[in-house]
């Protein structure tokens, strides 16, 4: 199922009202680089600060709002930067911690099984105090099922997995803590594959994460959220908001001549 055409006015609105924000709100760094400058000429330097600044802020900036306008009509609810809560139990507080060491030293990650001892455990001991990150999105199914997904950047820092692990599986912590019994499932979210045509290389993520149950990555991702072919209507939508917007754009760079 394709998006509708009222989905794609909406979520090119939702572009352009980002991007006209991040207009408004940027900043050019203020370098006195004077070849470059002279080299390259003050609009073009302006452009390339501009995109390393849209990059670093893409997904709470653009890919959050995007995906809200993508669920909006496709799920019970769906919220961004979503509070999960702040209490855990304290044995699921070390399972967790067993899990992580268990990865650590060459067991084969397994999601589901990873929940459902977590689950066995979720309302034993004291309740502690955690503090986690924020969900970047939250989705809500119709049958109730919760979906946590954690929106990454194309290529992220190998050195946190363990990290992405641990508050995958707090997040699932805390919700369960306070409804032992729903349907939990929580993910990595990559939006797009910057080794295209090639596959994504999943292997850099392999060892922390159960690769089918805890990342979806492009297509897997928006399709999930919209439908169908979501993602190629998505690109759509990025490519005619980028035309219809182009006076804008150009207008906004001039100023740097």
């Amino acid at each position: 199922m394709a998006l509708s055409k009222i989905q794609k006015f909406q979520i090119q609105e939702v572009i352009k009202t980002c991007l006209r924000s991040k207009f408004k709100n940027y900043k050019p760094e203020s370098n006195y680089m004077p070849f470059h400058h002279a080299l390259l000429g003050k609009d073009r330097m302006a452009l390339f600060s501009f995109i390393q600044s849209l990059n670093t802020t893409f997904g709470s900036s653009i890919f959050e709002p995007v995906a809200m306008a993508l669920s909006a009509t496709h799920f019970k609810a769906a919220r961004a930067q979503f509070v999960v809560g702040s209490e855990i139990s304290e044995f699921a507080q070390k399972e967790i911690q067993t899990i992580i060491n268990e990865l650590s030293m060459g067991a084969e990650p397994n999601k589901v099984k990873e929940i459902e001892r977590i689950r066995q455990v979720c309302q034993k001991g004291a309740m502690q105090k955690i503090k986690t990150v924020k969900v970047d999105l939250y989705i809500e199914t119709q049958s109730t099922e919760i979906h946590l997904f954690d929106l990454k950047t194309a290529k992220p820092n190998t050195s946190n997995f363990k990290d992405f692990k641990r508050t995958l599986l707090e997040w699932a912590a805390i919700i369960l803590a306070q409804n032992p019994n729903v349907k939990i499932h929580s993910y990595i979210a990559i939006p797009y594959n910057p080794y295209y045509p090639e596959p994504y290389q999943r292997w850099t993520l392999k060892g922390m994460l159960d690769l089918p149950q805890e990342l979806k990555v492009a297509e897997e991702f928006w399709n999930y959220l919209g439908g169908g072919d979501a993602y190629e209507d998505l690109l759509d939508c990025f490519e005619l908001a980028g035309i219809k917007m182009q006076q804008e754009i150009d207008a906004y760079f001039q100023k740097f001549k």
